[in-house]
């Protein structure tokens, strides 16, 4: 039996194993009050994410190897003609097996997991895909840009070494009964988030680099059990990275995008530590792109109504307040049945909100 075969035979098998937890780090190290799916495990042999770290556009938008965790994260607020609302959600993750994860063939030990989703206001379906880096099932290119896991991708439109392959883009996700073929066009720059791309976590100091593009306008058709509707509407993009996104006392987190009625942009989370004194931080987006972080004490987020949801109690109505920006608003789900059933499961869905503003979001809540 030859090494090549050895080592592949292995591999396959640690892919298998990968695949039942959505972000560990697939080795018996991870402790038991890890955080949600091992993001809070120690880091050491990784890259570390450390404040004043220049952002380069369009490298950026690629791989970033040396670190542990890696995201590009599409969600999508939709409407077809007679009014009717739909939500899609496209992740690619990329987990390194190991520090030094890059290679070519099998001797690349990134792991990638494909989360495609679409909720209507009565429906939710949601797929996962499993794919080995190096091989050319699932992985990021730049030039042109593209991401993608089997035939589901995220790519450029725009001329193989534009400087902005963000504006104009194709988005293809597809699972059991349903699909969508987008295509997503902005005339904005991405949007640091954080401190210029540096998002903290945590007291602890655990941080990302993050960045978003929160100002695609989006058209194109989505089909739900055979049916097929022509949909436009608002979507944007996150790209993270880290080795350790997570202190080991916080088992999960809930994070919100709003796109508001007078042009502007909201993204929150508020990340749940075990005593309930919670890390919570806004960035503020104006319509021209000019962003303000915003701390714990310029907002107050509040869950108000929980829905029971495949054995999880998770908060599906919230009221939301920031008083430096005149901001009210009662945020509500599409459909609270939103649960992602996948390996490691989590609530994903649109929302919408009315108050002092009005507008359509996105939420995710992971560790309920």
């Amino acid at each position: 039996m030859s090494d090549r075969f050895v080592q592949a035979k292995l591999t396959l098998i640690g892919l298998v194993l990968c695949a039942f937890s959505l972000l560990s780090a697939c080795d018996n190290s991870t402790p038991p009050n890890s955080g949600f799916a091992g993001l809070a495990k120690p880091s050491q042999d990784y890259a570390q994410v450390s404040r004043g770290r220049p952002f380069v556009f369009p490298r950026d938008h690629a791989a970033h190897p040396d670190f542990r965790i890696e995201w590009w994260y599409v969600t999508a607020n939709l409407k077809d003609a007679q009014g009717q609302s739909f939500g899609i959600q496209w992740t690619l993750f990329r987990n390194a097996l190991r520090a030094h994860s890059s290679g070519t063939g099998w001797a690349d030990s990134n792991l990638w997991l494909g989360h495609i989703g679409l909720t209507s206001a009565n429906q939710q379906r949601s797929v996962q895909y499993v794919g080995r880096g190096g091989v050319g099932q699932a992985g990021v290119s730049l030039q042109p840009f593209a991401a993608w896991i089997d035939n589901n991708s995220l790519r450029s439109l725009t001329a193989p070494d534009s400087p902005d392959p963000l504006a104009h883009m194709a988005l293809d996700g597809t699972g059991k009964d349903f699909s969508y073929h987008l295509q997503l066009r902005t005339k904005h720059a991405p949007v640091l988030q954080g401190d210029a791309g540096y998002s903290q976590k945590s007291t602890q100091g655990q941080a990302s680099y993050y960045y978003s593009q929160p100002f695609f306008q989006a058209s194109g058709d989505i089909e739900l059990d055979g049916k097929r509707y022509q949909v436009t509407g608002t979507a944007w993009l996150d790209r993270e990275w880290s080795s350790q996104p997570l202190a080991d006392d916080q088992p999960g987190w809930d994070w919100l995008a709003l796109h508001l009625q007078d042009g502007s942009q909201l993204m929150l989370y508020r990340l749940r530590q075990n005593d309930g004194k919670h890390y919570l931080t806004a960035n503020w987006i104006d319509p021209d792109g000019h962003n303000q972080l915003l701390g714990a004490d310029a907002l107050q987020l509040t869950p108000q109504t929980h829905t029971q949801v495949q054995g999880h109690s998770v908060p599906t109505r919230w009221t939301l307040s920031i008083p430096s920006k005149q901001l009210q608003i009662d945020i509500e789900a599409l459909n609270p049945n939103a649960w992602m059933a996948l390996s490691t499961g989590y609530w994903e869905g649109p929302v919408h909100f009315s108050g002092s503003q009005q507008g359509v979001g996105y939420l995710e809540m992971t560790g309920y």
